[in-house]
């Protein structure tokens, strides 16, 4: 009997239709060996502003859309650009969604790493940072590579 694969959300902090960012995690799913299945996540540009009010049931459907791929993913991938030295607005925004979600399949405890494009002379140390700081907060088993 085959193994269930193991499904990897891929999350582009870009909402740009051009992005390196996208194009690079296109690439992971193209590549991506048999037993692991990707999906990628394109609904960053509808998540409405992170508001506290907002986060309880009924969620926002954009809201719910994402909870509900980051719980059926066993793994997150996550590749963005740094715009003014610090994550892209609407990036940091997903994330904060995904914060004061309390399922156990949440951020929480799940396996994240995030793989860089930058051409630029830092090489989005400044977002990587920020980004390893939020994922810390959220309880996510930040995973890097040497």
């Amino acid at each position: 009997m085959p193994s269930t694969p193991h499904r990897i959300l891929l999350i582009s902090g870009s909402l740009r239709t051009g992005s390196t960012n996208t194009a690079l995690l296109r690439t992971v799913a193209a590549l991506a060996p048999d037993d692991v299945a990707t999906g990628l996540y394109s609904g960053t540009a509808a998540l409405p502003y992170f508001d506290p009010d907002l986060d309880r049931e009924p969620l926002p459907p954009p809201v719910q859309e994402l909870r509900d791929a980051v719980h059926a993913a066993d793994a997150l991938l996550i590749c963005t650009p740094e715009y003014a030295g610090a994550l892209p607005g609407a990036f940091k925004n997903l994330l904060e969604w995904l914060i004061g979600d309390d399922d156990p399949r949440s951020i929480s405890g799940k396996a994240v790493g995030w793989i860089n494009i930058s051409t630029g002379p830092t090489g989005a140390r400044d977002a990587h940072e920020s980004l390893r700081i939020v994922l810390t907060y959220a309880g996510a088993r930040i995973v890097l590579s040497d």
